[in-house]
C-alpha cells in the first residue's frame, strides 16, 4: 500500500549560509534529488517549503516555523484516508535513496516508523508518521511547541535499528548536510564558501529537531 509522502525543503539554512534546498548536488538540487526519491516511493508527494522541488507545494504557518509545523500542514493538504500515515523527507539527507526510504514506507507496524542511524540518533525527518501521531502534532503545535523530537516521544514508535536498514544502505545513510564542512566531507564543491567554516553549529545540528 502506497502512502503520501512529505518532502521539507522550509529550513532557515542558518548554519550553512545560502538556501539548502537548491545547492546544486550532481547535476540537480538537493531539493530535486530528494524529491525523485520521495516521489518513486509516496504517492501523492508533496513539497512543504517554498516551491523548489518541482513537486506541487504547500508552506507551513508561519512559512519558517519548524517540521511540527510542517508535518501538519503537508498532512493537511494530503487529507484524511491514508491509514498508514505520512511519510517525511528532509531534503539535506542526499543519501537516503528508494531503497531505504521504500522500507521506512512499507514497514507493517502501524506504528509511527522512525529509523536510528549508526550514531545512535533518531531519523525524525525521515519518518513514517501514523495517523495518531499526526493528530498529537496538531495539538502539540496548538500548544506552542515545534520539536518533532518532542511529538517521537510522546507516540507509539517502532524504531528501525541499523540492523533493520544495514542490507539497503551504507553507513553513511543519513548523514545530513547542514553546514559547508559537511559539504565538503563529501566532496560536494559550494562555490564561495569557506569549507572549513561550521558557522556556529550548536551541539546538536546533526538532529533534526
Amino acid at each position: 500500500m502506497t502512502c503520501p509522502g512529505l518532502l521539507l525543503t522550509g529550513g532557515a539554512s542558518r548554519r550553512l549560509g545560502i538556501p539548502k534546498a537548491e545547492v546544486p548536488i550532481d547535476g540537480s538540487t538537493l531539493s530535486r534529488r530528494a524529491a525523485a526519491v520521495l516521489a518513486a516511493v509516496c504517492d501523492p508527494a508533496i513539497e512543504v517549503g517554498p516551491g523548489v522541488s518541482g513537486l506541487r507545494s504547500v508552506r507551513e504557518e508561519p512559512p519558517g516555523s519548524g517540521p511540527l509545523a510542517a508535518l501538519v500542514a503537508g498532512a493537511g493538504a494530503v487529507g484524511p484516508g491514508s491509514p498508514r500515515g505520512v511519510v517525511l523527507l528532509a531534503c539535506d539527507l542526499p543519501f537516503v535513496d528508494a531503497a531505504l526510504l521504500g522500507l521506512v514506507a512499507g514497514h507493517p507496524s502501524e506504528r509511527t516508523v522512525v529509523p536510528r542511524d549508526r550514531d545512535g540518533r533518531l531519523q525524525y525527518t525521515c519518518a513514517r508518521y501514523a495517523p495518531g501521531a499526526i493528530e498529537a502534532a496538531r495539538r502539540l503545535l496548538a500548544a506552542g511547541r515545534s520539536s518533532l523530537r518532542v511529538l517521537v516521544e510522546q507516540v507509539p514508535v517502532e524504531v528501525l535499528e541499523p540492523e533493520a536498514w544495514a542490507g539497503v544502505a551504507g553507513d553513511d545513510a543519513f548523514d545530513d548536510l547542514d553546514t559547508p564542512a559537511d559539504f565538503a566531507r563529501h566532496g560536494i564543491a559550494l562555490p564561495g564558501l569557506d569549507p572549513g567554516s561550521d558557522r556556529g553549529r550548536p551541539p546538536d545540528a546533526g538532529l533534526h529537531s
